[in-house]
């Protein structure tokens, strides 16, 4: 009898397990039976943009964070898919940060040509998966909200691949639940012009915080201000952004921060981050870890050490994504075909104290993006993933980073060249600022041709 993986989850992680085990079934192997649980009703995971905030149709927790008018933050030359690039996808060369309905087409692209659809049931949740050392099998209780009918099946192994950015970590602040305002965590935030001519606040000092922040000035707020714990993000900001420490109490509209300043706002936006949940799992298949780069008790990130025979893929705080994804799960498939041995659970965790080892050395983003780096081609190198130039996609995140020093405004308006094809991005037709609607066709062609 055939054996069967479970993968929890069609987003960018599922969706690339669901390739790794098609391009192996490509190439002649002897794959097992796959099924892939995806609660939305089609893939994409959270570049599947949805309405929605709160609870679903269905009364689950909305899972996207994804909101209107957003666009990568990073090149797509740094997640280009090595076996499937943007100029394949669409036929020409297109601009380097795409918004997110053309990487969503993108990302589809691959898989709709793998034709791994047939795999997916989707408005599928997971409710439960436990695993029984009598029978060496994973039970996996799944809820078909389509006809509201809750099953269980037996897999020899589970994948989780649900992603990590759907349930928010929110703090409290003295005074908050007074706050006569608009207060909201960026999992809800879904449109930048409900805060036009707004004065707002925004807790936290990373991407979220910086690209928020941003589609709020591009569609018109009156004064942002950003809060930070540690450090202010450092940006050449425009007149009407401020940054400031951490807030410590809130008084009707007026916000009190650690240097003695204070601010009437509008609304406060939490941009503080996101916690790894997974109630679906039991206790002795948990991962439990904050958002950093080397989660401890995966062997190579992505082997539950533990019980092997289950896998967590895109479990780490990211620079690299797609491609990363992509290296995760080839390793994973080929441990489940055998073509990789695992050593003992002893030689697993040393190896894993070793690279927890050198995370705790490291010291700034560049330093963070050559670790990450050096991880994804560990990955590659063990299986037959199209192998890439990993330390010129390092180069691009470091143009990148200098960029953003440099305009924090204007950065998406340069160009790179292709890691895997060589092609330099074209200049996109309107500047980022300018550039209003993030729709498909109007990002591939001229807005007046669209209108």
């Amino acid at each position: 009898m055939k054996s069967r993986v479970a993968v929890i989850g069609a987003g960018p992680s599922g969706l690339a397990q669901l390739r790794a085990f098609q391009s192996a079934a490509q190439k002649g192997a002897d794959i097992p039976e796959i099924v892939c649980f995806e609660k939305q009703a089609d893939w994409g995971g959270l570049w599947n943009y949805t309405w929605r905030t709160g609870v679903d149709e269905h009364g689950d927790p909305v899972h996207g964070s994804m909101y209107r008018y957003l666009w990568s933050n990073g090149p797509k030359e740094c997640l280009e898919f090595a076996d499937y690039t943007f100029e394949e996808h669409f036929g020409r060369p297109i601009a380097s940060y795409p918004p997110r309905e053309v990487l969503w087409d993108y990302i589809k692209g691959r898989v709709e040509k793998a034709d791994v659809r047939k795999w997916v049931r989707f408005n599928s949740p997971v409710r439960w998966v436990s695993y029984s050392e009598d029978t060496g099998k994973f039970t996996v209780t799944v809820h078909d909200r389509s006809n509201d009918v809750v099953y269980s099946e037996e897999f020899d192994n589970v994948v989780v691949a649900s992603g990590h950015f759907s349930t928010p970590n929110v703090p409290y602040f003295e005074g908050i639940a007074k706050f006569n305002g608009r207060v909201m965590h960026s999992h809800d935030f879904r449109d930048a012009l409900e805060f036009k001519g707004k004065d707002i606040l925004i807790i936290g000092r990373s991407y979220s915080a910086e690209d928020i922040g941003s589609q709020c000035y591009k569609y018109g707020a009156r004064s942002i201000t950003t809060s930070y714990r540690s450090k202010p993000m450092g940006f050449k900001w425009p007149e009407n952004w401020k940054e400031v420490p951490l807030l410590q109490r809130v008084e009707n509209k007026t916000c009190y921060f650690k240097d003695g300043t204070s601010r009437e706002v509008d609304a406060i936006i939490m941009c503080t981050g996101y916690l790894h949940h997974f109630p679906f799992l039991t206790e002795d298949l948990r991962l439990k870890t904050a958002n950093r780069l080397w989660p401890l008790d995966l062997y190579k990130g992505v082997v539950w050490e533990n019980n092997p025979k289950l896998f967590f893929i895109g479990m780490q705080d990211q620079f690299y994504t797609f491609n990363m994804f992509d290296a995760q799960a080839w390793f994973a498939r080929d441990v489940m075909l055998g073509r990789i041995k695992l050593p003992s659970k002893e030689a697993m965790r040393a190896d894993s104290q070793k690279w927890r080892e050198r995370e705790e050395t490291l010291e700034d983003a560049e330093q963070m993006i050559w670790f990450q780096g050096d991880y994804t081609r560990e990955l590659i190198e063990a299986t037959d993933y199209p192998s890439f130039d990993i330390e010129r996609v390092n180069k691009t995140f470091m143009e990148w980073e200098h960029h953003k020093m440099e305009n924090i405004m204007g950065f998406r308006d340069h160009g790179y060249a292709s890691i895997m094809t060589g092609t330099m991005a074209p200049k996109h037709h309107t500047p980022w600022l300018q550039a209003l609607d993030d729709s498909l066709d109007a990002y591939l062609n001229r807005p007046e041709l669209v209108a």
